[in-house]
């Protein structure tokens, strides 16, 4: 019998068009989707169980730290369920990735640290650096140190509580770019919370095809010159046309974690059987 995965994609955007979820639909990495659509700004629409593989949580604006305490909760009960699911389970477990807004909350429920609003939105192709951890992880070790992600931010975790993050068994894969002009402490941007649970604070679905077209739109492009220069739009778009930049990145993450989940998963099923 063909055994499939079983993939929810949490859509953090109320179901409006963007780019994150266009290029998460369009991975095809599964033969058996199902879109979830959950409201930032109201009530949530639906919400998975515990009866898919694969769930992958996307990015969205808004503050992390705020809800309605319907969405929010609905959302947060999942995740605990998800993690008790698997400290629980001996064979089956559950992956989950969580995407810049979902990856902020992600660190919120587990108190791995200070979430706070930065000085100024991070946007455009930023360089990223591996931790150690990320030298060794079944995925990052694949990139290069540093490589290159979409950067699109107004928060931040910092300050890292190394005792919870030992608690959980959690490891920082990697950090923002190097500021030495600045004080500011640099942001963590992934974190591998277990075995089966991964996120990043930046876009690792975006690919370069997609993400031309868009910038390329006079309407997009000129509000990005507008609130953040010629030079920095420049930047991005030769970023962009790199192949060892936000293509390699595209290629490398959200597809491990897809092919890493699939393999624990049908090998462990195989030896239930």
């Amino acid at each position: 019998m063909e055994q499939k995965l079983r993939l929810a994609i949490l859509d953090m955007n109320d179901g409006k068009p963007n780019q994150g979820m266009r290029c998460i639909r369009t991975l095809q990495l599964c033969t058996a989707v199902l879109l979830i659509s959950m409201s930032l700004m109201s009530e949530i629409k639906e919400i998975p169980g515990l009866d898919y593989d694969v769930y992958i949580s996307s990015g969205g604006p808004g503050n992390p730290l705020e809800g309605d305490g319907v969405w929010d909760k609905n959302w947060y009960n999942l995740v605990g369920d998800l993690w008790e699911f698997n400290k629980n389970s001996r064979h089956e477990k559950k992956f989950m990735f969580f995407i810049c807004h979902s990856f902020q909350m992600a660190c919120n429920f587990f108190e791995l640290g200070t979430l706070a609003p930065r000085k100024s939105t991070s946007f455009g192709v930023m360089p990223v650096h591996k931790t150690k951890y990320g030298e060794t992880d079944p995925i990052f070790k694949m990139l290069f140190d540093p490589f290159y992600a979409v950067d699109s931010r107004d928060f931040q975790l910092i300050q890292p509580d190394l005792d919870v993050f030992r608690m959980h068994g959690a490891k920082i894969l990697a950090l923002e770019k190097i500021r030495s002009h600045v004080e500011y402490e640099r942001a963590i941007m992934a974190v591998r919370f277990s075995d089966e649970f991964i996120g990043t604070q930046f876009h690792p679905e975006a690919d370069p095809i997609g993400m031309k077209i868009h910038f390329e739109k006079p309407e997009v492009r000129d509000k990005v010159i507008a609130n953040f220069g010629q030079s920095k739009y420049d930047v991005m778009m030769d970023h962009i046309d790199d192949p060892d930049k936000i293509e390699m990145t595209h290629n490398t993450i959200l597809p491990l974690f897809i092919e890493n989940a699939l393999d624990s998963i049908f090998e462990k099923n195989a030896v239930m059987v």
